[in-house]
């Protein structure tokens, strides 16, 4: 069974003193960037409108720097070291109250934290953000994706996911009965969503994301490379933060394209990059969605994305937001680019439609879609 989510728009909410109680479990990581904030604005909203509906916990294992301090849900901090103690201070936390919904994000730590609870009868929901097929890559994830296969998938109440694609895959690789459904990222409003574009006579192209291997800037860097030696009135710029940053400097420098390619840093608001730019470009070898895209369309920015799974081909569905690229870049995405580049007057015509279309994915219309959701999970 799939929901989707135009059935899931709709509300209907439990009487008044009978709010399910729901755990959310942030990912231990150091950065609070994709998942934790979606978690972070799907647990404020899902508080501060549906008070009678929901009681929201979220249990954070790791410190993140960039972390709202005054959230409206109630958070469980814990600081467990080492796998042992993760699965203690999960079987603590979870056994501490009478939750109706356990929800983790990601296959592995799903295994973990059911195999914390043996013994305690609770409803676990599987929450999807990226691509299973690549995230069983090491020994570890094959072991516990074996678990999930064999033990712990019959105890999942609900899979959610963010991409109706990505759903589609676990279904496939787990040979999955248990229900699933189809819950977009929310998409954040911005106080001045205009492009006011880059340099004067020049064209910006922009890419923003975690300099990682999976975000493929090394792809960018070499097909900007390209696009620079056709077209000189061309600038690329960069934003992110990550462990490939060093990497990513060097292949600017090797290309010789310090003066027209830079690297910025605006890690919780991409406002300063989107603004002052003309075309988005995303050359990610996997997601599971890309709030990334849905930003820049925010923006009214055209969009140039591989073709990767998933998220790019489940957003965009029109040509008026732009084009899907071959999934390793490539001479088709240094075609794309010049295309863009030659007809930018024409490309920002479309500017409000892609405004207009990314309302779909808005806060207040998501959250009504995780609400119904979490309520099916509950049974």
């Amino acid at each position: 069974m799939e929901m989707s989510a135009a059935k899931l728009g709709q509300r209907h909410p439990f009487p008044r003193g009978s709010a399910l109680k729901i755990l959310y479990i942030q990912p231990g990581t150091q950065s609070f960037a994709g998942i934790e904030r979606v978690v972070d604005t799907i647990c404020s909203n899902l508080t501060e409108r549906y008070t009678d509906d929901f009681d929201i916990d979220v249990l954070y294992t790791s410190e993140h720097h960039n972390r709202p301090s005054e959230r409206s849900y109630h958070t469980i901090d814990r600081r467990p070291r080492g796998r042992l103690q993760l699965m203690t201070t999960f079987r603590d936390v979870i056994k501490s109250k009478k939750y109706d919904l356990i929800v983790v994000p990601q296959i592995e730590p799903a295994v973990i934290a059911m195999a914390s609870c043996l013994g305690i009868k609770r409803n676990f929901v599987v929450h999807l953000h990226g691509n299973p097929k690549r995230e069983r890559s090491h020994l570890k994830a094959r072991i516990l994706f074996f678990l999930m296969k064999t033990f712990f998938l019959r105890r999942t109440a609900y899979v959610f996911g963010t991409s109706p694609r990505q759903l589609s895959s676990f279904r496939e690789m787990f040979g999955s009965k248990v229900p699933q459904c189809w819950v977009p990222n929310p998409v954040r409003k911005f106080d001045r969503p205009e492009a006011l574009g880059g340099q004067p006579g020049c064209v910006t192209f922009v890419n923003v994301g975690r300099f990682s291997h999976q975000k493929g800037q090394d792809i960018l860097v070499r097909a900007f490379a390209e696009v620079y030696k056709q077209r000189k009135n061309t600038r690329l710029k960069i934003v992110g933060h990550g462990a490939g940053e060093e990497d990513l400097r060097r292949d600017i420098e090797r290309l010789q394209l310090q003066d027209v390619v830079s690297i910025e840093h605006h890690p919780n608001d991409p406002y300063p990059a989107l603004s002052t730019s003309d075309i988005y470009v995303s050359t990610s070898r996997w997601e599971g969605w890309s709030l990334a895209i849905c930003e820049a369309l925010r923006f009214g920015l055209p969009v140039i994305a591989t073709d990767c799974e998933f998220g790019p081909s489940d957003i965009l569905v029109d040509g008026r937001l732009g084009r899907l690229v071959d999934p390793d870049g490539g001479p088709s995405l240094v075609a794309a680019m010049i295309d863009y580049c030659d007809d930018i007057i024409l490309a920002k015509g479309d500017s409000d439609f892609r405004k207009s279309f990314i309302d779909q994915y808005s806060e207040e219309k998501v959250v009504e879609v995780h609400a119904t959701a979490l309520r099916a999970a509950a049974g």
